[in-house]
């Protein structure tokens, strides 16, 4: 699935050390799929981290391609450093769709439901949330946090999550497309 906005996580003015040639590079967080992305941006552009650019079809202002999928191993150590950050401003921004998630969700298989791929959600919690959502769907995070006893923060589940599907090692994607077998 591809993304048609994404975040800027680190810009590269002379690109990587050991390019052959000297061009910028950004490295880039897809925001409703949260693809990983290199990308080339027009000669006239500088980027910043938590910038946001349009990679979709179509005319582009400040990218001049897409280089491709990158694994989480290839950001830099600035790119890695904003793309927690990055998730949780984007959960935040989209909260109703992660809302969605926990009042919607259900089982993978006879024994195991989705709730439980989040980190700290087992059973109990698992049990917790259905029985509420049931009573009345959750209105947002505060909500959620409140009707479910010591419930561990979600967004934060959710954040971590997501970086471990990045990773491409999970059996089952929740928040991200899973990379394709000839990827990483």
């Amino acid at each position: 699935m591809k993304d048609e906005w994404a975040v800027v996580l680190d810009y590269l003015k002379h690109g990587h050390s050991g390019q052959s040639r000297s061009y910028a590079v950004a490295q880039v967080l897809g925001e409703e799929h949260f693809n990983l992305l290199e990308i080339i941006p027009r000669e006239d552009i500088t980027l910043k981290s938590q910038d946001r650019v349009y990679i979709g079809q179509g005319k582009r202002d400040d990218v001049k391609s897409i280089v491709g999928r990158i694994e989480p191993v290839k950001l830099t150590a600035t790119a890695h450093n904003e793309l927690s950050f990055a998730l949780e401003s984007l959960i935040n921004k989209n909260e109703k769709k992660f809302i969605d998630f926990f009042n919607n969700s259900g089982p993978i298989t006879t024994k195991q439901h989705q709730l439980e791929l989040l980190p700290g959600i087992g059973k109990k919690h698992m049990w917790q949330i259905i029985e509420e959502r049931k009573k009345q769907p959750f209105a947002n995070f505060e909500d959620l946090k409140k009707r479910v006893t010591l419930l561990p923060d979600p967004k934060k589940a959710i954040v971590k999550r997501i970086m471990d599907e990045l990773e491409g090692t999970e059996k089952w994607y929740l928040f991200t497309s899973p990379p394709k077998k000839d990827e990483f």
